[in-house]
C-alpha cells in the first residue's frame, strides 16, 4: 500500500476569493482538478495517451467537504490516493492543506469512468494504467 503523494502546490490568489473574503468553491474544485490530472500523469493518462488512444476520464461523482477557511495568500499542498480502480473505474482521494497553519482545509473523493472520447460510452483501462494505479492503492479511510 502506498501513502497519500504530492500533487499540486500553489497559493490561493485574492482574484480567487469571494465577497466573504475566503476562497470561493469553484477555485477549491479547480485546484482539485489541477491535483487530478497530475495523479493521472502519474499512472500513465496524460495529453499524449488521450491524443493516442481517444481515450480519457470522466468524473462522474465527487464528493467535496470544507474543512478551514483559505484566504488570499495561503499557501496549499493537495495529497492525492487511490482508493481503488477496476476495469472502468477509478476512486480516488484528495486532501488539501494549508501549509503554514498545517491544517487541513478540504478533501474529496472522486469517482471517474474511462471513456472512449469517440463514442462517449465507458471503456477498459488499459493493463499498465491498472498495474500504476493498483500500486499506488492507498489504505485509509478518506476524511468526507
Amino acid at each position: 500500500m502506498s501513502e497519500l503523494f504530492i500533487t499540486y502546490r500553489g497559493v490561493v490568489y485574492p482574484w480567487q476569493c469571494d465577497h466573504m473574503g475566503h476562497l470561493n468553491v469553484a477555485y477549491y474544485v479547480a485546484k482539485f482538478d489541477e491535483a487530478t490530472w497530475q495523479m493521472f500523469a502519474a499512472i500513465g493518462i496524460n495529453p499524449d495517451y488521450m491524443r493516442g488512444t481517444a481515450c480519457g476520464v470522466a468524473a462522474v461523482r465527487q464528493n467535496l467537504s470544507y474543512r478551514r477557511e483559505l484566504k488570499a495568500g495561503d499557501l496549499i499542498t493537495i495529497r492525492t490516493g487511490i482508493l481503488e480502480i477496476n476495469p472502468k473505474q477509478i476512486r480516488f482521494y484528495h486532501e488539501m492543506y494549508n501549509d503554514a497553519a498545517g491544517e487541513l482545509a478540504a478533501t474529496t473523493v472522486i469517482t471517474g469512468v474511462h471513456l472512449d472520447l469517440k463514442t462517449r460510452r465507458a471503456c477498459p483501462f488499459p493493463e499498465g494504467v491498472v498495474e500504476r494505479a493498483q500500486g499506488m492503492i492507498v489504505a485509509i479511510d478518506p476524511v468526507i
